[in-house]
This record gives C-alpha cells, sequence and structure tokens, in this order.
C-alpha cells in the first residue's frame, strides 16, 4: 500500500465521506465509496447489511454494483477507480479483483479485516496475478473519526448490533 494525498483523491473521497454519513443515519456502519473514471462519479453507495439483513451488502459491492448497472458492463478495468472510506475486507477485495478495478483508493487502513494490504492483501497477490494500485491514508482522520463516533455511540448505548 502507498501513501499518497492529492486534491483529485481528496475531492472524491469527500464524496465517499457523504455516502458513509449516509449509511449512519441508517444506523449502519459508517463506510461509503464511489467509483470514478474520467473524473465523473459512476457508481456510489454505502453500507447496507442492517437494512437488507444480509452481510454482502458492503459499500464497496452497493457501488460497484451501481457502476455496472449505470455501465451496463461489468468490467471496470479501463480507468476506474474505486474510493472507499475504510480498507475493504476479502470479500470486496475479491469483487474489485473479478471486477478488474485496477485503482483503489482508501480512507483508512482496516488491521483486523482489511485485505488490500494491511491484514491480507488480495489486490497485490503473486498467486492469484493480480496487480492494483492501492492508495492509503486520503482524509485518513475524517474517515477515522467518522468510525470511531459511530462506534462510540454504539458502546454508549450497548447495542453493538
Amino acid at each position: 500500500m502507498e501513501k499518497e494525498s492529492n486534491f483529485e483523491h481528496e475531492k472524491f473521497m469527500k464524496l465517499a465521506i457523504k455516502e458513509a454519513q449516509k449509511a449512519r443515519k441508517n444506523d449502519e456502519v459508517p463506510v461509503g465509496c464511489v467509483i470514478v473514471k474520467d473524473g465523473k462519479v459512476v457508481g456510489r453507495g454505502y453500507n447496507k447489511k442492517e437494512k437488507l439483513h444480509c452481510s454482502v451488502y458492503h459499500a464497496e459491492i452497493v457501488s460497484i454494483a451501481s457502476a455496472c448497472k449505470k455501465l451496463g458492463d461489468w468490467r471496470l478495468d479501463n480507468g476506474y477507480t474505486l474510493y472507499v472510506t475504510m480498507e475493504p475486507c476479502a470479500m470486496c477485495a475479491g469483487a474489485i479483483v473479478n471486477h478488474r478495478i485496477k485503482n483503489v483508493v482508501i480512507g483508512v487502513a482496516e488491521p483486523n479485516f482489511g485485505a488490500c494490504g494491511s491484514g491480507v492483501d488480495l489486490l497485490n497477490n503473486q498467486s492469484l496475478n493480480t496487480k492494483t494500485n492501492v492508495i492509503v491514508g486520503v482524509l485518513e482522520s475524517d474517515c477515522r473519526k467518522l468510525l470511531q463516533n459511530f462506534f462510540a455511540l454504539k458502546r454508549k448505548n450497548k447495542k453493538l448490533f
């Protein structure tokens, strides 16, 4: 994983944060995601596990489905970038690989369940023959604060799902 930040990455991470805030308002873990090509958002999503009663509805999966529907294609391999507020898990990393997304920008790393370099690395795995450009730490403090505030409130109310 590479640490980098620039104006364009921050611009789109702010949109992913807006998606994460939608999740928080719906009592979901506040993770948001947008998919961008040529400066335009082609997919967006936020966690919907609780609402849809199914653990596969992570922000990345929702935004990938949104992009595929809009584009009429499952291949996102030609210049697409996925922006996500928290490092994707193994399921989401697998979806990123399967949809051939070559650029992933992450707000905050997730050392326990992250699968893009902190815990395991599915996006750059020689055994799987995968190669993805991964940048971590874009608006990291904003993304971390959103998650920390959510879980602090959950602990205070003793309602941890």
